[in-house]
């Protein structure tokens, strides 16, 4: 009789505590749109999100169709790109690319210091593109697919929004850059939606291949620049994802693997009052902000 009564305290604790988890929040509680809002309300500067829950499919978009500047963000479409001509046998992860004096990019990146002469094959190319937003890394890869390459698979990924249009310092022009409008989001074009999207169909192994997919979201996973979404993340709550950084504009987009859902996410702030290349800087400390107000609010 006592194992019973103690099996039976167990069951009704357990069923407790699955109404408690499911319990809505109570009433006059703000909703995940008035806490976004209420965050972004005195901010300097305009504000674009899309984040989704891959598991429950529960979502939040404010002005998420509407299409940004990408900054290094737009190096995730570039390495998508790169897979599919690889797996298609159009190219090798061993070609090889020559770094060449006065050839190099400025900003991010590591290959700027490398001697002239140095060799690099595509596979460390396209690491490096996103693990550490090497703009010399990126350009390489660029000359060797083309930009309009991305934008013809991206466009058939049915991410319309998203485009490669030159590469890092000019030249490489995409046929889109011909287009005056397109001309005011610099190297890269695309929305919050198709960012989420893209990152959607990777988890989901749905983009040249699965292995390919997952090749792709642990890279990403191994990004290096977590100013934003991926600020002050544990071991335990890992994060795939892609920053970028422009003048007055700061941009995140990834996965964060919470436990309670994956939750995939673009940010872009832009039009800032001030130019600051630091980890603290306001761009960055919003998203991350917004990141944890995403994270609680799409899980409930």
């Amino acid at each position: 009789m006592k194992k019973i009564i103690i099996a039976l305290l167990v069951v009704a604790f357990v069923v407790v505590s699955a109404i408690a988890q499911a319990r809505p929040q109570p009433a006059g509680s703000p909703s995940l749109d008035e806490r976004i809002k209420a965050e972004i309300g005195d901010f300097k500067g305009k504000v674009w999100i899309y984040a989704k829950n891959l598991d429950s499919g529960a979502e939040y978009g404010l002005r998420a169709n509407e299409q940004v500047r990408t900054a290094s963000t737009i190096k995730l479409p570039i390495m998508v790109e790169a897979y599919r001509q690889v797996a298609e046998g159009k190219i090798a992860w061993t070609d090889e690319f020559m770094i060449e004096a006065g050839k190099t990019a400025g900003g991010s990146g590591i290959l700027k210091e490398f001697s002239p002469g140095s060799k690099i094959d595509l596979k460390t190319a396209t690491a490096l593109m996103i693990v550490l937003s090497d703009n010399t890394a990126t350009n390489l890869v660029l000359d060797h697919i083309s930009s309009n390459s991305v934008n013809d698979f991206m466009a058939k990924l049915g991410l319309n929004d998203t485009l490669s249009l030159r590469k890092i310092g000019g030249g490489g022009d995409a046929k889109a850059w011909d287009e005056p409008l397109n001309k005011l989001f610099g190297i890269g074009r695309s929305s919050p939606r198709d960012m989420v999207r893209l990152l959607e169909m990777l988890e989901n192994g749905e983009v040249v291949s699965k292995e390919a997919s997952a090749e792709m979201i642990a890279i990403l996973r191994r990004q290096q620049y977590k100013d934003g979404i991926g600020r002050n993340s544990l071991d335990t709550v890992p994060v795939a994802s892609k920053s970028g950084s422009l003048d007055r504009l700061r941009s995140d987009v990834g996965i964060v693997y919470t436990r309670r859902g994956r939750i995939a996410m673009a940010i872009t702030v832009d039009d800032m009052p001030v130019v600051q290349y630091i980890m603290d800087d306001m761009g960055n400390a919003m998203i991350w902000r917004l990141s944890q107000i995403l994270q609680e609010g799409l899980v409930r």
